[in-house]
């Protein structure tokens, strides 16, 4: 196999750090291992990013997210490390990470964490009334 999971992610220069803007990831196969059962645990991650000097590279991360399927973490603990890797990758503005858990145990249980660089603050929302998208693969579609 010529791709092997990593726990790097790689980076590249933000093309407009003039700018916020939003950088939304959703990861819907990520898996994990119980530390107590050892037994698969699923979880769909999104991560939000305002990125500051630096961004993530989309295969790196993709690869970073597989290095954790062999790994025994409590849903706590590994939501946490990811952040802190992006955290030490790419030192962003602003970034929020969700992990939705799937059930287990009759219990769905969501992780939130959130991450802003020290003296940032986001710019006042603003509201153009934007239409309605066309397709239902888009952010709005999906209540973002």
């Amino acid at each position: 196999m010529t791709t092997q999971p990593t726990q790097k992610l790689d980076t590249f220069p933000n093309p407009a750090p003039e700018r916020d803007y939003l950088i939304h990831f959703e990861i819907p196969e990520f898996t994990c291992l119980c530390p107590l059962t050892g037994q698969p645990d699923f979880a769909t991650f999104i991560i939000d990013v305002i990125a500051d000097k630096k961004n993530i590279e989309l295969k790196s991360l993709k690869l970073y997210m597989w290095s954790f399927r062999d790994r025994g973490e409590f849903h706590e603990a590994v939501t946490n490390r990811i952040m802190n890797d992006v955290i030490k990758a790419i030192a962003p503005r602003y970034c929020r990470i969700v992990a939705k858990w799937y059930v287990r145990g009759g219990i769905y249980t969501d992780v939130i964490v959130e991450h802003q660089k020290k003296g940032w603050k986001p710019a006042p929302k603003v509201d153009i009334g934007l239409t309605a998208p066309q397709t239902g693969n888009s952010p709005m579609a999906r209540g973002a």
